[in-house]
């Protein structure tokens, strides 16, 4: 996959766009967002469609340098995979399970589309826009619980430098309200931008907008609706479009229709799975049961039912490239020693067994731990979303709440009920129930939990392990024999004052372990080079094409593969139990790499009653979808 080939660490998404806004506008881009849609809307009325294409069509660039990994002995990669260059498949076994897919090429652009899978949801197709906002008669009865979301949502909340929550608050400070919210489509700073989503409905009519006001884009929502409806019309889904350097990435689902409009270079894959998180996002607040509403009003307006969720939505979509959890679709915890974890699960098990569906301790994106119903489990995806919605939400920082919720991944025709409490800034109980009636069982419960963790010192424990982070690179253990089995023992050792070389051992800048048996994942903390913001969101994405090209159907699923590029060496190590994902200096030699990879193993196998929630119930081994 292509990587970032700018040799200077690129400026966050919102910074470089700022810089090219605010720079000359007599001579926009020609690379622009208008200027490729234009070349998309001139080609709408002389398209004809080819014969379906069964073989791969490979995109090769140069940017990449592939080496194959060696073979080497029992715990060690044994598997090599050689590439070279950008492979980007468009056939019909990368996405979605139909047989008719197709390829449209004209002039430069390029369409993948595919054949609508019977007893599919259907959308129907509409000439345009229409009706003007709030012109929708149609409302959602109060027993769906819109009203009460309304009430949680209504209130102010505060946003950060494009719209997101402070994950870290160096990162990022609080605004409220929506930025850029005066742009429109004719704005040469909105057409600039590098990344924008689009929620509309099947008549053309804006939901949301990533940048600008919705109410002003509704010729450019008509204009997307028309080119979806166009391909439907000829019994197809349109899926991708390639204009110039921007990709135009659809989702339908059902009377919704999700956009995304990219020059960021993420493949395909990745843009898709995010355009399905932004899906997932909007119905755990109103669950799929809105369809319904389209059904008996096709110009239903559902935008006030999402009034003041603009916060979720950018929080959200600020995470694509800063939580690996996005792509990894597996949580991470909070590293604890083995018997603090175990003190809290004690009390949410005592919690659970009163009726609770599930009782959930987290520290901001981090699971202190988790207990389910028997046989219930909740799907890493659906976690993403809920921690989401209550980092981003200030109502629930200021008191206790309830508040009705849908899990998409869990059941997304219905609500259950979420009580919400944070325990001090930055660590919240989350207990989920089948009862709207269960508010005052729920408080309860609270008080018990959080009484309990206070006798326990558990809320001190995730405190100082928030301080003092979890796995370092500088700590990884070189001699074997000299391992530690605690992650606690490893972080009281002084540390040597200087480390030769850059970043740890061989060159080491950071890894992701992803365990595939606990859905869950560890990450390594940030470090000198790799400190900046803008810096790990570019590592983020190399981490993006990695995995697309490890999991990417139509060549794999492969279970190694080393790169090199003038920024890192990356290296990928795929079998029955875990991933690893790592990053190297790009100097780094290729065997001293491998041996290092083989120990990043080791350790973390050393600490896993530390790292991993072990006992959780993987979604993987249960029988949903």
């Amino acid at each position: 996959m292509a990587s970032n080939s700018t040799s200077q660490p690129p400026s966050s998404d919102e910074e470089e766009e700022e810089q090219e806004a605010n720079s000359t506008v007599q001579k926009p881009n020609s690379n622009s967002i208008d200027n490729s849609l234009d070349a998309i809307e001139n080609q709408l009325s002389s398209i004809s469609f080819t014969s379906p294409i069964d073989e791969t069509i490979a995109v090769v660039s140069a940017d990449y340098y592939h080496e194959s990994v060696s073979e080497i002995n029992d715990s060690s990669l044994n598997e090599s995979y050689e590439t070279v260059g950008e492979i980007r498949i468009d056939n019909n076994n990368s996405v979605g399970e139909s047989s008719g897919s197709r390829v449209w090429m004209n002039n430069n652009v390029e369409v993948e589309v595919e054949a609508e899978v019977d007893g599919g949801l259907s959308s129907p197709s509409s000439s345009g826009y229409a009706g003007e906002r709030g012109s929708s008669g149609g409302s959602v009865s109060s027993g769906s619980g819109t009203d009460v979301i309304r009430e949680v949502r209504d209130n102010g909340e505060s946003v950060g430098d494009d719209g997101v929550n402070t994950v870290d608050s160096v990162q990022a400070e609080w605004i409220s309200g929506k930025r850029h919210a005066d742009e429109d489509d004719a704005s040469i700073s909105w057409r600039k931008r590098k990344k924008h989503f689009f929620i509309l409905s099947h008549s053309g009519k804006p939901i949301y907008s990533r940048y600008g006001d919705e109410h002003k884009l509704a010729g450019f929502s008509a204009t997307l609706q028309a080119i979806i409806s166009f391909v439907e019309n000829g019994g197809d889904c349109v899926k991708l479009v390639r204009a110039g350097k921007h990709q135009v990435v659809f989702l339908v689902k059902g009377p919704i229709y999700l956009v995304c409009i990219s020059c960021t270079e993420e493949p395909y894959e990745s843009l898709r799975g995010q355009l399905e998180l932004l899906y997932g996002q909007m119905i755990l607040i109103l669950t799929r049961s809105v369809d319904r509403c389209f059904e008996k009003n096709p110009k239903f307006d559902m935008t006030p039912l999402l009034g003041g969720t603009d916060a979720v939505f950018s929080s959200l979509i600020h995470s694509f490239s800063q939580n690996p959890a996005t792509f990894l679709h597996a949580y991470t915890c909070l590293p604890l020693a083995y018997a603090t974890r175990q003190a809290a699960g004690a009390i949410l098990q005592d919690v659970a067994d009163t009726g609770v569906v599930f009782a959930i301790l987290m520290c901001k994106d981090k699971v202190v731990s988790l207990v389910g119903l028997q046989k219930s489990s909740l799907h890493p995806d659906d976690m993403l979303l809920l921690a989401n919605f209550v980092m981003s939400s200030e109502s629930f920082r200021t008191s206790e709440s309830f508040s009705p919720i849908c899990l998409p991944r869990y059941n997304p025709m219905a609500f259950l009920y979420a009580y919400v409490h944070y325990l001090d800034a930055d660590t919240y109980l989350i207990l989920l129930t089948a009862s709207s009636q269960a508010f005052f069982h729920l408080k309860e419960c609270r008080i018990r939990v959080e009484t309990v963790l206070s006798k326990s010192n558990v809320l001190n424990e995730v405190q100082r392990s928030m301080s003092e982070g979890g796995l370092h690179i500088d700590r990884l253990p070189v001699d074997l024999s000299a391992r530690s089995g605690s992650l606690f023992h490893q972080n009281q050792r002084s540390q040597p004052e200087s480390v030769v070389g850059i970043g740890g051992p061989a060159g080491l800048l950071h890894f992701i372990y992803r365990s595939i048996y606990l859905d869950q994942y560890v990450s390594s903390e940030f470090a000198s080079p790799i400190s900046s913001p803008s810096q790990q969101k570019r590592l983020y994405r190399a981490y993006q094409r990695l995995y697309a090209s490890m999991h990417d159907k139509g060549i794999g699923p492969h279970k190694t593969q080393f790169r090199r590029d003038e920024n890192y060496v990356l290296l990928c190590w795929v079998t029955q139990d875990f991933e690893l994902y790592a990053a190297f200096d790009p100097l780094a030699d290729k065997g001293a790499a491998i041996r290092i990879c083989n120990r990043v193993c080791q350790w973390v196998k050393d600490v896993e009653n530390e790292i991993f929630l072990l006992g959780a119930s993987p979604f993987s081994c249960l029988d949903q979808e």
